[in-house]
């Protein structure tokens, strides 16, 4: 849904509003052609703020800086917000060593990085019948990342994977 831009001079078609000088003091209320000749003479534009109200309620502004100081403020809003991402690692039960430190270490990035992880160890024909080498294997990888995660879903079967999820610990960054 995108937000409504204001009205501006010509827009605005109600016959009278509540007019609002530059620096914030109220003039009262005014015919909008009155309101619009006064902002001209002063070289300004005459912005709707306030359109829900009896009059609405306009101010006398430079409208192309509104806009812009807007637009940073919607940007520092979204740059605060931060948007988690559920990354994934799959691993077999008979995974060798070499293999587990390379898919340990990502995961470790991942939750540094700020994103949660779901761990999936995928068993195969005859390996579902010892899935403790999963349940094995899922306790040495929580030891291993204990320090950067901590554990929200518990290792479970989800048909023939047994799956975990791991969040990043919350550390607030140095700056």
């Amino acid at each position: 849904m995108r937000k409504r831009e204001p009205r501006v001079n010509r827009r605005i078609r109600v016959p009278q509003v509540r007019v609002i000088d530059l620096d914030g003091a109220q003039i009262g209320v005014l015919s909008t052609r009155d309101a619009l000749k006064l902002a001209e003479s002063k070289g300004y534009d005459l912005v709707e703020v306030s359109p829900d109200t009896a009059p609405p309620v306009c101010k006398i502004m430079d409208y192309g800086k509104y806009k812009y100081e807007q637009s940073k403020k919607a940007k520092n809003t979204k740059k605060k917000i931060h948007s988690f991402q559920l990354k994934e690692m799959r691993m077999r039960p008979k995974i060798e060593e070499h293999d587990y430190d390379f898919k340990c270490k990502h995961v470790r990035e991942f939750l540094i990085q700020g994103n949660k992880v779901k761990v999936f160890v995928e068993f195969r024909g005859r390996e579902r019948t010892h899935t403790e080498f999963g349940q094995i294997l899922m306790e040495r990888l929580r030891a291993d990342l204990q320090d950067v995660g901590t554990v929200i879903q518990q290792p479970k079967m989800e048909g023939r994977n047994l799956t975990m999820t791991i969040v990043p610990k919350s550390q607030r960054k140095k700056e």
